[in-house]
């Protein structure tokens, strides 16, 4: 190893990283945590420190150049090799103290781990939890979580999943909207009526289709891509919605459309990186989770 040829900072170089991945500087500073100027200068000292322009300066705005665009390659395996260390060093972690973050859908989030987490406190007083709210998938080889919940099966080889019980879903809606549509019987009265669209109309249409309801385009007259959000017109008795049975009967003011209705049924699954999990308070916030979700 020519120690002498490396002359730059890894802040520097993590720094240029966020930059070029989020695509400016002030969004770089606040995923870093820093304030803008301070990423401005970091990313100037690398320039300086090899000897290379990286950006050039348009108004406000920062264009990769050329040589910047070669390099971006070869940083992003040192930001990768550099997470893996941090795994690493979190996995030999036996504190229970500190911080664990939880990534899961805005419904569960809400709905969901808040009880779960109360519990968990009186367990153990020392942990930290942040929940990540997203319906997204979080990155957990990038470090967007420490554990996941989620309801289709992880495919990479460096994560661990346990598959919690199978979870079922009904149609649901306040008995007032029912009783406006006139107090439907089967899965063909629905065809007039209202229905709650979690995400675009055009996505959700095939999904109510497979249920055998016989909707139209027209019909998903309320959506959101919140599912929290979503969930509350149809407990305002905007319409009818999908919700699982466990969230459903948090929610008193509305009723199960169809009592014989059969449901749909979804997985949920408990994911987090193999070295993470040796850590010892991701490992007890991870048991935690399996036992009260499942």
């Amino acid at each position: 190893m020519n120690w002498s040829a490396i002359s730059f900072d890894w802040n520097h170089v993590r720094a240029f990283l966020a930059t070029v991945e989020e695509g400016s500087l002030s969004a770089a500073a606040r995923a870093t945590g820093q304030t803008q100027p301070t990423l401005g200068r970091q990313v100037a000292a690398l320039e300086d420190a090899i000897g290379v322009t990286l950006f050039e300066r348009a108004g406000r705005s920062l264009i990769l150049t050329k040589s910047g665009a070669q390099l971006v390659d070869h940083v992003r395996a040192m930001g990768e090799a550099a997470s893996r260390i941090s795994l690493a060093a979190s996995g030999q972690s036996q504190s229970v103290e500190g911080l664990v973050r939880i990534s899961a859908s805005d419904v569960l989030s809400t709905y969901q781990l808040p009880p779960i987490i109360a519990q968990l406190r009186d367990t153990a007083p020392g942990i930290e939890i942040e929940v990540v709210s997203s319906n997204a998938i979080s990155d957990l080889l990038r470090r967007d979580a420490d554990i996941a919940v989620r309801h289709v099966r992880p495919e990479q080889p460096e994560l661990i999943a346990r598959k919690l019980a199978d979870s079922d879903a009904y149609l649901y809606a306040t008995p007032e909207y029912l009783a406006r549509v006139g107090n439907p019987a089967t899965l063909q009265n629905l065809k007039n009526a209202n229905f709650i669209g979690y995400g675009a109309p055009d996505e959700m249409l095939p999904h109510f289709v497979a249920m055998g309801l016989p909707l139209i385009r027209a019909n998903i007259r309320y959506h959101s891509q919140s599912g929290v959000v979503g969930w509350q017109m149809a407990c305002q008795g905007l319409g009818v919605g999908v919700m699982s049975e466990r969230v459903a009967a948090l929610s008193p003011e509305v009723v199960r459309v169809l009592p014989d209705q059969t449901p749909v049924s979804f997985p949920t699954w408990l994911v987090s990186h193999r070295e993470l999990i040796t850590s010892s308070r991701i490992r007890l916030v991870f048991d935690h989770l399996a036992a009260a979700l499942s």
